[in-house]
């Protein structure tokens, strides 16, 4: 069975490729039954390289890429998903609460008076913190208002269990949801929260600094640790870790990936720094991508690159952000969680947005001013003005946002984008690039 796996691992066939997949699954499945570890190990492994190299077969673009790898991994359903949640608070035992509360305390919320302001939260109000983090955020809410219930969703299965020991201390105010922005309409459903009855959401983007503060979770490029990235952890072992992308895919997807979600200007170069390198050993550890990455430039320039605090930044800090994207379709998913956000949020109802870095604002920019995603950005003013004249004459009542006005479903809190206070960025240097986005439902 073996040898005939390796054959049909080097055949460029995609519809055989995924015959395997189905053989190999349920022999898997068998095998965990009958408790043959070897065997579901061996197995293990060979899926993880068909699925690497069913990637490579169907590479089309960067833009559905990260949408076909995750929609590819089998997610649970509503009723599975409220079972596995009720089974992981019943069965799993909560680490030590010491080490959580020094995760909440060493974790700073990103300009929290702005967010609390926005939101303005009265008595007996329901909100949906959908990136719970470590309850800063929810915290300050509940300390502002009394009797107000809050819902915390988190991917993070250690951001969920400080939700849970957090609610030990407001049991009938918070109820800690473990999922994704794509899998929060389902978890507010099985919670019993309808459509069009919550008073406020908040959304804050981006990775939290637990994640970055612990090295084996393999988000930092300062610290080494596997070549993971992955918010969910270990929730779906079948999801390509940053090791897995950086290992299978050719330069050409590398350095789209690296373009694309990163914004690296030297994307070409990088991918093929690590092509180069992958062929000699595996890359496995942050530490050592940062390295490959680092070699791709020269020793004047490793240091060159500025932040907005004016502070020398990592050559491959841009690096590390595409892959993290990537890996876990964080764009898709802030999509899918502001429709979410409109969908139960009550009119009237607000919702607050922190984005950390110009794609996750243009996203959120464009969901509340009601502009498609697929419009170019950017136009010039003759660009402008074809644009206008163009939509006049397919509609006359079409307002288009190049035009001044928009066709949004939004009242805006603030008019402009806010950003953090020079006493914040002190406090927190991370949360110097946010921008804080605020509407409310009309």
């Amino acid at each position: 069975f073996t040898c005939s796996i390796s054959i049909l691992f080097f055949l460029n066939k995609p519809t055989v490729l995924s015959i395997c997949f189905k053989v190999i699954h349920d022999i898997y499945c068998f095998s965990r039954l009958s408790n043959s570890k070897m065997l579901s190990h061996c197995l293990c492994q060979v899926y993880k390289c068909l699925f690497l190299r069913n990637l490579k077969l169907n590479l089309i673009n960067v833009a559905t890429l990260a949408r076909r790898i995750h929609s590819s991994a089998k997610k649970p359903s509503d009723c599975e998903l409220k079972e596995q949640t009720i089974q992981k608070c019943e069965t799993e035992e909560l680490p030590q609460s010491t080490e959580n509360k020094n995760f909440a305390r060493l974790h700073i919320p990103v300009m929290l008076e702005e967010v609390v302001n926005c939101l303005s939260p009265q008595p007996g109000q329901r909100f949906l913190d959908m990136t719970f983090g470590a309850g800063g955020h929810t915290t300050a809410l509940l300390e502002k208002a009394n009797d107000i219930t809050i819902y915390a969703l988190d991917r993070d299965p250690t951001a969920y269990k400080i939700a849970q020991q957090l609610s030990e201390s407001y049991p009938k105010q918070i109820r800690a949801l473990l999922g994704q922005f794509s899998q929060s309409e389902a978890l507010l459903i099985s919670s019993g929260v309808e459509p069009g009855t919550l008073d406020g959401v908040l959304l804050d983007a981006g990775c939290s600094s637990m994640q970055f503060d612990t090295p084996e979770r393999g988000f930092s490029l300062q610290k080494d640790g596997p070549l993971d990235m992955r918010m969910d952890s270990d929730r779906y072992p079948e999801m390509p870790t940053a090791a897995d992308v950086v290992n299978a895919l050719d330069q050409q997807a590398l350095a789209s990936i690296l373009r694309t979600y990163g914004e690296e200007r030297h994307a070409k170069k990088i991918a093929s720094a690590i092509v180069q390198a992958r062929s000699i050993y595996p890359i496995t550890r942050t530490q050592q991508l940062a390295s490959i990455v680092a070699g791709a430039f020269p020793a004047s320039a490793l240091h060159a690159r500025k932040d907005l605090l004016q502070r020398p930044t990592h050559v491959a800090t841009k690096t590390f952000q595409g892959l993290r994207i990537f890996v876990n379709d964080e764009l898709h998913e802030l999509l899918i969680g502001l429709k979410t956000a409109e969908k139960f949020l009550k009119p009237g109802g607000r919702l607050v947005a922190l984005s950390f870095h110009s794609l996750e604002d243009r996203i959120i920019k464009r969901f509340l001013h009601g502009i498609d995603m697929t419009e170019k950005y950017n136009l010039g003013s003759r660009q402008k003005i074809r644009q206008a004249l163009k939509n006049c004459s397919k509609e006359e009542d079409t307002q288009e946002f190049p035009h001044g006005k928009s066709n949004s479903k939004w009242i805006f809190i603030q008019k402009k984008v806010l950003t953090p206070q020079a006493k914040d960025i002190q406090t927190n240097p991370r949360g110097r690039s946010a921008k804080l986005r605020a509407a409310i439902k009309l």
